[in-house]
């Protein structure tokens, strides 16, 4: 029966009710959302009455949002920076604990479970705990102020609803524990984790080792050039029941900080003495690098001590700046890329499966009983267990089960595990010093992770190893490349080497001193550092710009932090492609030869400036990637996927058929025997081929920007629907795997060529004028995805862009975007 015509307004005007209604509730909501979220956004002009501090303390933040912070003691000073750092990065801070503590599934539930597993077993957390007692008396005293300034600001949360201190804890509402002591050295603890890479290179090279020979195996996980090579012992011939490949567990570790090999930390620092500085004083420049995210794993601040000002990089959670200058005094920080891990593989008793093999027979393993506590999911109780080399560590854990023998487990020494680590000390020292001599003895102190520190005052500049690092004996089986049987006396450690053997390179006066993460000492076994280093490439470039002027300034140095090009691309270009360069005849447009004829045409002219809006960095990385994966394929299988990153240093001495390498050019599946030139020619055109699937086939119009986007990404939101486009951030961006303003790619199939690693901190210091020093961070100081300071430095960040970083007190108080006052609570009461 047809609707009658007075029906029909009826329903439209129901219908028209319904979607205002709609409309209605979601602008409400959004409305609610953005209130709630916005309530967490700190006033920086708020005065506070609180308790735990001796004097009032002023927190004035500059223009960058730096916060600058006053303090009657020490101890007040140190107050503040906690309160700071939990006004901006409580989120973050809260994430690092729970990370250390291995409480993320809690909040989280099972999908981080593998990673609190691992932390659980690791025993980082209860190693910090026993780490407090170690402290120097000011070093506690500083952490305990801290801690006070933290507690402060979640008291002050929570006593004005301020959005319970980040949007973050809506969407997973806990309870937050009170900071303490102990989760700033686990949080220290964590920086040792991410920069360091011994343990999943160890297992790589290992089930490498497995599949060709010790001569191939030295091509594609080439030694840093240098003295020091030895020849390696195949796996197979320490455990031989290990299978030739097993698949990866396929476990995700999320949330994990962990890095994968070939994505640990690293850094650049270099400094001039005053012969070779413009201005006669010294100059002194430092980016270490570290995976990004959103916010910044930096924090930029400064701390007016008792013993003067300092200002830099701190990590938030940790009292100090931990890169950074005083007046007339600075240092900076790389990774050593010391060799500060080791796996053992631990023999079980067939008998009792609780015990290993020990130089002295079976013993009983050390077990504790740990639960956990997995959100929306039953408990779980944890057997944790110790041999006498370090704790048993997961099957799944780094994949240590695809070189595990049957009847075995794997155990892992590392001096981030340390239970007397007085790194922190260090950091509070370093803090207060003056002298290059009271830097070096706090140095003393430094447990994890091992750093090359740079030094600079007025008249000298100086570099010194700082870090445990192991004692070997000669007789090791492996060396600790590769993983050694547990039971065996001489592949234990055997103490510490002394602090006054470890590497220090005290620069004249008319000498430049730097680490780009390079291979610094070339001393034999047990002697060396690492066989495992963190660049080869970076520091040719640094060289012939050190070299390129008599006299630097600071413009000079900014002007080499940023710079882009490639001596990998200068030095592999004219070898993979020389017989490719201008031979035959001009191709027909839109053939494979003629493609492949515009893209060597572009090449050849190419400086190997790695800049975002040109098209040869991505034709180049395209190609290179592609040319490694043809060679090294068909002769480890599946294993090549654990290679996502070009190795310039294997297709240079494949190019240069060194110690007979030019073999990896014949695809042993094939009849015919390829030539090197033939599969430069193969890749070429498989680059371009993905190239035109990926962007386009006009080659000229590529940009490598397009290709090397940074990404900031939130570590819990990040993946999120919609949210991700408001918590990520995203930067066009130079530079490359081995450039000095470098951009490490992902490598990862999807995205191989995003940037996801680099310097997110980069600071220039001339001592002749102190405060024309310069700073920046990737992102901003804020972890509130709604502050303006969330992003702020990100652009000029990738522009090469700084701001100032003075200690005049009248700058910071200057045009700045507020100033805090913190007030003790019993001065309010009298």
């Amino acid at each position: 029966m047809p609707l009658s015509m007075p029906t029909m307004p009826r329903i439209f005007s129901l219908l028209l009710k319904l979607v205002s209604a709609l409309v209605i509730i979601t602008v409400l909501g959004i409305w609610l959302t953005y209130w709630l979220a916005s309530r967490s956004l700190p006033d920086y002009n708020a005065d506070h009455t609180v308790a735990g501090i001796s004097a009032p303390v002023e927190i004035a933040r500059d223009n960058a949002n730096v916060p600058h912070i006053f303090g009657a003691t020490d101890a007040d000073v140190y107050y503040g920076l906690g309160f700071a750092h939990a006004q901006d990065r409580l989120f973050q801070m809260m994430l690092l604990r729970r990370t250390a503590q291995g409480k993320l599934s809690e909040v989280y539930g099972q999908r981080t479970f593998a990673t609190d597993e691992l932390m659980r077993r690791l025993g980082l957390y209860a190693a910090a705990e026993a780490s407090v007692a170690a402290q120097t008396p000011e070093t506690t005293a500083a952490l305990e102020a801290y801690a006070r300034g933290v507690n402060a600001w979640i008291e002050e949360v929570n006593k004005g609803s301020l959005g319970r201190g980040a949007p973050e804890f809506f969407l997973f509402p806990t309870e937050i524990a009170y900071w303490r002591p102990a989760d700033s050295i686990a949080i220290l603890k964590l920086v040792a984790v991410q920069l360091s890479d011994q343990i999943p290179n160890e297992v790589l090279r290992a089930r490498t080792s497995l599949l060709i020979s010790p001569e191939r195996l030295a091509d594609l996980m080439p030694d840093a050039p240098g003295q020091g090579t030895a020849v390696l012992p195949k796996y197979a011939a320490l455990f031989p029941d290990v299978a030739p490949f097993t698949a990866n567990s396929g476990i995700d570790y999320a949330l994990a900080p962990f890095p994968k090999a070939g994505l640990a930390g690293a850094s650049n620092v270099w400094a001039a003495s005053p012969r070779r500085s413009a201005s006669g004083a010294t100059l002194l420049a430092n980016d270490p690098h570290l995976g990004f995210s959103a916010p910044g794993a930096w924090y930029l601040a400064r701390l007016e001590l008792g013993t003067g000002g300092v200002i830099g990089a701190t990590v938030p959670g940790v009292p100090g700046v931990v890169s950074g200058r005083g007046e007339d005094f600075g240092w900076g920080i790389t990774a050593a890329y010391l060799d500060d891990a080791d796996l053992y593989v631990e023999k079980l008793n067939p008998d009792k499966a609780d015990e290993v093999l020990t130089p002295a027979g079976f013993k009983p393993l050390r077990t504790r009983a740990s639960i956990l506590q997995i959100k929306d999911a039953a408990p779980v109780t944890l057997t944790l267990q110790w041999s006498e080399n370090g704790p048993i560590l997961p099957k799944s854990a780094f994949d240590v089960g695809t070189i595990t023998p049957p009847g075995h487990v794997m155990s892992v020494a590392w001096t981030a595990l340390v239970s007397d680590d007085r790194s922190m000390s260090a950091v509070v020292a370093l803090n207060h010093a003056h002298t290059m001599t009271s830097a070096l003895v706090a140095g003393r102190d430094f447990a994890a992770p091992a750093l090359n520190l740079a030094l600079s005052d007025p008249d000298r500049v100086a570099m010194k190893v700082i870090g445990r690092a192991p004692l070997r004996d000669a007789a090791h089986q492996s060396r600790g490349r590769i993983p050694s049987p547990g039971w065996i006396a001489t592949n234990r450690w055997q103490g510490w080497r002394s602090y006054d053997d470890l590497p220090e390179f005290d620069a004249g006066p008319d000498e430049i001193i730097g680490n780009t993460n390079n291979k610094t000492v070339d001393a034999p076994f047990p002697d060396h550092l690492s066989y495992h280093w963190g660049d080869s490439q970076r520091i040719q470039r640094w060289q012939r710009l050190m070299q390129s002027r008599e006299v630097h300034t600071r413009e000079s140095f900014i002007e080499v932090q940023n710079d882009v090009v490639s001596p990998s691309a200068r030095a592999l270009l004219p070898l993979v492609g020389a017989d490719l360069w201008f031979t035959g005849e001009a191709a027909p447009e839109g053939t494979v030869e003629r493609q492949r004829q515009r893209a060597l045409a572009l090449l050849a002219e190419w400086n190997g400036e790695m800049n975002e809006h040109l098209p040869e960095p991505l034709i180049y990385y395209a190609w290179m990637r592609a040319l490694q994966d043809r060679l090294i394929r068909d002769e480890i299988g599946p294993l090549s996927h654990e290679f996502t990153h070009v190795e310039p240093l294997f297709i240079e001495r494949v190019y240069r058929n060194i110690g007979g390498a030019s073999v990896w050019c014949d695809v042993l599946q094939s009849a015919p025997v390829e030539t090197c030139t033939d599969i430069a020619r193969l890749a070429l055109d498989d680059a371009l081929l993905w190239i035109g699937e990926q962007y386009s086939t006009n080659l000229e119009s590529l940009r490598w920007g397009d290709a090397h986007i940074a990404q900031h990404n939130h570590p819990v939101l990040g993946n999120v629907p919609f949210l991700k486009w408001v918590v990520n951030i995203r930067q066009s961006t130079s530079g490359g795997d081995n450039t000095l303003m470098r951009g490490v790619t992902s490598g990862e199939a999807d995205d191989p060529f995003a940037n996801v690693h680099g310097a997110a901190y980069r600071g220039v210091y001339d001592f002749a004028d102190p405060d024309s020093s310069v700073f920046i961070t990737a992102t901003g100081q804020s972890g509130h995805p709604l502050s303006r300071h969330y992003d702020d430095l990100g652009e000029l960040w990738r522009r090469g862009e700084y701001v100032p970083m003075s200690l005049d007190p009248d700058l910071a108080r200057a045009a700045g975007v507020g100033v805090t006052h913190l007030t003790p609570a019993d001065a309010q009461d009298q």
